[in-house]
């Protein structure tokens, strides 16, 4: 693990790190706080994963989580949004695709099936990876995100509800195989087979029978992605029926930005601690 900044926060250790994945053939950058407590004991770990266009930075710098999540005892993991390097493909003209929007799925399709393997990298190879370098409690694991992001943390829990015992969304995609900003990545990505895609379209999971106790989703009614992209009715609307509990706060006047998500930060972060214990 390379050691690329390490700054005291409340009483704890905000660090950036990387090392080099296998998953996704490169190095990989996350930062990881650690709240005090983890001085004497394993704390409760969450996992935030950021929206499109987004690095592990976006949150730490604006996300104002730290002086909770030192009160709370958690540590809270940021990876980045996809593999970078000069080797990794990439549309620079694109900014729904290829570097900075992983949409945390394992590619099948070339070129970029060889590096963009996200979900592998941040279920399997990167919680294996830091729980060998941190005073981490994986039995009590939870999970949340932004857009793409929040997308990312709902998929992940509906498939790993063994694993995680909380998840929460700000402004997440609920059902990418049917939203304009995400279809086009999907087929790039999995290939023009829109059966394959339902492994990483929340809604989709839920029909398929995939279940979670329950979801707190935050989303801001000024937001000019809500109509095409986000769709939070959506969600509410598979789940109805299936048992999985949902609170979706619509939030007046609030947009897609770092304003709108550290905002509602604390809430969030108190939400998953009262279900980490």
């Amino acid at each position: 693990m390379k050691v690329i900044s390490q700054n005291t926060a409340f009483g704890g250790m905000q660090g950036v790190f990387s090392h080099d994945s296998a998953a996704c053939r490169g190095e990989m950058t996350f930062a990881v706080y650690v709240p005090p407590q983890a001085i004497n004991e394993p704390r409760p770990v969450l996992w935030y994963l950021s929206g499109l266009t987004c690095t592990h930075a976006n949150v730490m710098e604006k996300g104002e989580y730290r002086r909770m999540a030192s009160e709370l005892g958690l540590i809270i993991v940021c990876p980045d949004t996809s593999p970078r390097g000069n080797d990794v493909p990439d549309e620079v003209t694109n900014w729904q695709m290829g570097k900075g929007a992983g949409f945390y799925l394992d590619a099948t399709e070339m070129p970029w099936a060889e590096h963009y393997q996200m979900y592998t990298y941040i279920t399997e190879e990167l919680p294996a990876f830091v729980s060998e370098h941190f005073r981490m409690d994986m039995s009590r694991q939870g999970i949340f995100g932004h857009s793409m992001g929040g997308h990312g943390a709902m998929t992940i829990a509906l498939k790993n509800p063994q694993r995680f015992r909380s998840c929460s969304a700000f402004a997440p995609i609920v059902e990418p195989s049917t939203a304009d900003w995400s279809i086009g990545a999907f087929e790039k990505y999995l290939g023009s087979d829109k059966t394959t895609w339902r492994q990483y379209d929340a809604c989709a999971l839920v029909r398929d029978g995939a279940r979670f106790p329950e979801f707190l989703i935050d989303q801001g009614k000024a937001d000019g992605f809500l109509e095409n992209g986000l769709r939070p009715w959506l969600f509410e609307e598979a789940i109805n029926g299936s048992g999985i509990g949902l609170t979706l706060r619509m939030h007046e006047r609030y947009d897609h930005s770092y304003y709108f998500i550290s905002t509602f930060m604390d809430d969030h972060l108190k939400w998953h601690a009262e279900r980490l214990g």
